[in-house]
C-alpha cells in the first residue's frame, strides 16, 4: 500500500486569513491533487500581526513531524517566512519541492522588514537539489508583481510563473501550482 504524500500549506498574514482566505487555496489544492496528498494546514500564531520568531517556531514544529519526502507550499508572508527559515538552516525533511505564492520580497527593491531580511546569496542558502517555484498574479494589488523579478534574481535556479489576470490569492485557484506539484510525481 502506497502512503499518501504530505504537503504543508503555510498561510499568509492578516486578520481572518486562515479561515476566510487561504482556506480557499487549500481547498483548491485538495480538489486538484486528490487523495494522493495529505494536506496539513497549521494555524500560524497571531496571523493579524505576523512576527518571524513565533512563525518560525510554529513552522519548525510542523516540519519536524513530516514524513519524507514532503512538499511545502506557502502564501504571501508565510512564503517569505518559509524562505527566511530555510535560508537560516531550519531543519526540514527531504523535500520534493517548494512552491511559493505571491511572496513579498524583503530587501533592496522590495519591502523593509527588519526581522525578515534575507541573506545576500539567498539562492545558495536554500536546500540544494529541491525544485523551487514562484507563482505571482500580475493583478496582485497587495504584493507588487515586481517582487517576482527580485526573487528571480535572488534565486536564479527557481521556476518563475507569472499569471496574467490573477490577484494576490490567484483568484482562489491553484491549478497551476497543483500541476507543477503533479509534475514532480513523474520525476520520482
Amino acid at each position: 500500500m502506497q502512503l499518501t504524500r504530505q504537503l504543508v500549506f503555510i498561510q499568509g498574514g492578516g486578520k481572518g486569513t486562515h479561515d476566510e482566505w487561504d482556506n480557499q487555496l487549500v481547498d483548491s489544492l485538495r480538489r486538484d491533487l486528490g487523495e494522493k496528498y495529505e494536506i496539513l494546514y497549521p494555524r500560524m500564531p497571531r496571523e493579524e500581526d505576523p512576527q518571524y520568531a513565533p512563525w518560525r517556531k510554529a513552522l519548525e514544529a510542523v516540519l519536524e513531524k513530516l514524513r519524507p519526502p514532503a512538499t511545502l507550499v506557502a502564501h504571501s508572508v508565510g512564503a517569505t517566512v518559509l524562505l527566511k527559515a530555510l535560508s537560516e538552516g531550519t531543519p526540514a525533511p527531504k523535500l520534493d519541492g517548494i512552491f511559493l505564492i505571491a511572496p513579498p520580497f524583503v530587501g533592496e527593491g522590495g519591502w523593509s522588514v527588519d526581522d525578515l531580511q534575507f541573506p545576500q546569496a539567498l539562492g545558495a542558502c536554500l536546500p540544494r537539489g529541491v525544485p523551487i517555484h514562484f507563482f505571482h498574479g500580475l493583478n496582485d494589488q497587495d504584493v507588487p508583481p515586481s517582487h517576482l523579478d527580485l526573487y528571480a534574481r535572488a534565486v536564479p535556479e527557481a521556476h518563475v510563473h507569472r499569471l496574467p489576470g490573477r490577484d494576490h490569492q490567484l483568484n482562489s485557484n491553484l491549478k497551476e501550482v497543483a500541476a507543477a506539484i503533479s509534475t514532480l510525481e513523474t520525476q520520482r
